[in-house]
């Protein structure tokens, strides 16, 4: 396990009824209805964790991009990043798997797949799911 060495900023998060409730932020800023979508037998209709997972992780591995081009000197201010989070069971339980596929303005194809597993190495949800869960990092060059 990794310890911080400080903690820069701490996220406030509750929920309650689980997959068919509500969760929302200490801050007030957001706030979502949760439902099991209806490929799990849910009614669909309002975000379910994947999805949050899902956009907090390419949020936070753009975040890295970012960091990773501006050391670089590559701009990638333009670039998407899709992540892809897949739940099914593993046995007797269920799990994750993420596919994050990045995509960059004006590079080749060489320094979008050097520069998203830069990011992968930095990005901090990158960090807390490595050998956890499988995650694949697809590069889409776009030059």
């Amino acid at each position: 396990m990794t310890s911080l060495d400080r903690i820069a900023y701490t996220a406030r998060a509750s929920a309650t009824g689980g997959r068919a409730g509500r969760a929302r932020t200490d801050d007030g800023l957001l706030e979502v209805d949760l439902a099991p979508p209806t490929e799990m037998g849910g009614p669909g209709g309002a975000t379910n964790p994947e999805q949050l997972f899902a956009a907090g992780y390419a949020a936070c591995f753009q975040g890295a991009l970012g960091a990773v081009g501006r050391k670089r000197r590559i701009d990638t201010s333009g670039s998407l990043v899709t992540a892809e989070v897949s739940i099914g069971p593993v046995g007797e339980a269920f799990g994750l798997a993420v596919v994050l596929t990045v995509e960059i303005p004006g590079v080749d194809e060489a320094t979008c797949v050097e520069l998203a597993d830069a990011a992968h190495a930095v990005c901090p949800y990158s960090n807390a799911t490595r050998g956890n869960i499988d995650v694949e990092v697809r590069a889409v060059a776009t030059a």
